[in-house]
């Protein structure tokens, strides 16, 4: 495997080093994008459990123990639920969009795995092939072993890059559509704890100090 792969040329370097780089991510992204990692039941079974001011303070405490997108959000609800619910659901939404970020960090990179390894393939195949026009150029078509090395090359780098592109397109497509699974998640959790804090009045800062 080897001996084939060195016969692709100098474009190998990059498209190895996007087949390592797209694998890390991939990885990365799969352990930590997991629906346990990310919601953790124990919160949605807090929010689920909230009925008085005085259930909150145990709340944010149970959010500060997970370093999580979805704790986050949580808590930065419960930390200013004694302000009217327009401004809670302002500062959840702010703090959303910046947790958002945070589910998508990295996905650029295997988006840019994904789009340009089949481009360097593809440059790989155009200087095989002009290798071989200069060897034709050069020596004439009936010099086969010096036709072939341009050949291999060409076809080589297509094929590599092909191979590192597609499963990475494939893998970011799923790990996009798993972020957005996650953030309606969060998104309707959010809006439960919303509707319990509407339940508790318009006095829940007054409740909570007492």
């Amino acid at each position: 495997m080897w001996a084939i792969l060195s016969k692709g040329g100098i474009i190998m370097i990059p498209l190895a080093i996007f087949s390592v780089v797209g694998v890390a991510v991939a990885i990365e992204k799969f352990i930590n994008l997991r629906h346990s990692r990310v919601i953790q039941s124990e919160i949605v079974a807090c929010i689920e459990s909230i009925r008085t001011p005085g259930d909150i303070p145990m709340a944010i405490k149970l959010c500060e123990r997970f370093n999580s997108p979805f704790a986050n959000v949580i808590r930065a609800g419960l930390e200013d639920a004694d302000e009217p619910l327009p401004i809670v659901r302002q500062v959840m939404e702010d703090t959303g969009r910046r947790e958002v970020k945070r589910l998508e960090r990295y996905l650029v990179v295997l988006e840019t795995v994904a789009a340009a390894s089949p481009l360097l393939g593809l440059l790989g195949t155009v200087l095989g092939m002009i290798k071989v026009f200069a060897v034709i150029s050069i020596s004439g078509v009936g010099q086969a072993g010096l036709l072939s090395g341009g050949i291999a090359e060409a076809l080589i780098t297509t094929a590599f890059g092909l191979a590192i592109g597609i499963p990475a397109l494939i893998a970011y497509n799923f790990l996009d559509s798993r972020v957005d699974a996650l953030v309606v998640k969060i998104d309707s959790y959010g809006h439960a704890l919303l509707k319990r804090l509407s339940l508790m009045g318009p006095d829940i800062g007054v409740r909570q100090q007492q």
